[in-house]
């Protein structure tokens, strides 16, 4: 049996892990009224205690009139701090509530434990060995721009 071609296993991975994401999405009550970007935005802010709107919307590769609606939105929510600078009153920097970070752990921890719950009944000892050997790999496909 021949290996598949690069751009068929390239497809295959893409279909996967799309799939399972969709999959992690739908197990958290994180279900919630957030997009795909209103939920990136927190987990940057999580990362980065303090950025700028217009940094925010680089990084999402929005405009700042898109990422001033999501910013919008998630102080609705409660869920981000805006706060003047202390070198410029003008300027807002943007950082995680406490409400935001608790939804960001509740999301965390249900999809994590939604996976591994999925990974103990349908993979062996073997098959663990094989993810576990995958990830870096994968995470070497992180760095590629």
């Amino acid at each position: 049996m021949t290996p598949p071609d690069d751009t068929q296993l390239a497809t295959d991975l893409r279909t996967v892990v799309s799939r399972l994401m969709k999959k992690l999405r739908s197990h958290s009550s994180g279900r919630s009224p957030l997009s795909m970007t209103e939920r990136s935005v927190i987990k940057l802010l999580d990362e980065q205690p303090m950025l700028l709107p217009g940094e925010l919307a680089k990084r999402e590769k929005v405009t700042s009139q898109s990422m001033s609606q999501i910013l919008s939105h998630l102080d609705e929510l409660g869920y981000i701090i805006r706060q003047p600078l202390e070198t410029d009153r003008r300027t807002v920097g943007i950082s995680l509530s406490e409400a935001g970070k608790q939804f960001l752990d509740t999301t965390r921890h249900e999809r994590d434990e939604w996976l591994a719950d999925a990974i103990r009944q349908t993979c062996s000892a073997d098959d663990q060995a094989l993810l576990r050997g995958a990830l870096g790999p994968l995470n070497r496909l992180l760095d590629v721009e």
